[in-house]
């Protein structure tokens, strides 16, 4: 039997889907889905910081950053994915390299925050990413993780799970989430919650986060760091 190796499956998918990807990612950072993660970011990281765009795809995320005055690199999967990224930051200082963010080339404690869009949804484990976040990020470092709600597309690529078929999309809800991160050294400070239309006009204001949650098409959680200072040094 063939044996499945998520990495390269990946790759394949996403180098597949770089065109369609590329040609709707701006409208989602600017006005779509995703318009209001940048300015989120910029209330809880310090311009000029270090910061990893964790699965950055054709890297329009990472320009908003590099714009806003962050030093970025951006990490992906798939090799159609960086060359767009790398075409589009070539004014900017953000520097781009293939990868599996499963399994990062980085020192730890070497980068201030990360970025997740999306992304730890397509890793095999979504744990093992948390942790190397956790190993590259300082102590009270923060990371910005964005999870698909319930309320976004259905995930056609994680159907065939319950076939007991292996796939790349490892779906998640937010507030599953939220619970392993907090259970691995994790602690939430803020949280944006992302909305279709016809959910936006439903009073929400009275309601607990986790229904809040139930209805989002995306939740964005800021987290800290709680690794004690020292840890991992000589």
């Amino acid at each position: 039997m063939k044996t499945f190796n998520w990495s390269a499956e990946a790759e394949k998918l996403w180098d597949k889907n770089s065109e369609s990807w590329n040609s709707k990612s701006r409208e989602m950072w600017e006005e779509g889905s995703r318009k209001d993660i940048v300015s989120f970011f910029e209330k809880h990281i310090n311009k000029g910081s270090r910061v990893c765009d964790l699965g950055c795809g054709d890297g329009y995320g990472s320009y908003k950053l590099a714009l806003a005055g962050y030093n970025v690199t951006g990490i992906d999967v798939s090799e159609e994915m960086i060359h767009k990224a790398k075409a589009l930051n070539a004014d900017t200082c953000a520097e781009f390299i293939k990868g599996d963010i499963s399994c990062l080339s980085f020192e730890e404690n070497s980068v201030d925050a990360v970025l997740a869009i999306n992304s730890l949804e397509w890793t095999e484990s979504p744990l093992n990413v948390l942790k190397e976040m956790q190993r590259i990020v300082k102590p009270e470092g923060r990371a910005c993780i964005g999870i698909l709600g319930p309320t976004a597309a259905p995930r056609v690529n994680s159907y065939r799970r319950l076939y007991n078929e292996k796939v790349i999309c490892n779906t998640m809800m937010p507030w599953e989430f939220e619970a392993l991160a907090q259970e691995n050294g994790w602690v939430k400070i803020d949280e944006l919650g992302v909305y279709k239309k016809a959910s936006e006009q439903l009073p929400k204001g009275s309601l607990p986060v986790n229904l809040k949650q139930s209805l989002s098409f995306m939740w964005v959680f800021m987290l800290e760091n709680m690794k004690q200072k020292g840890m991992g040094e000589e």
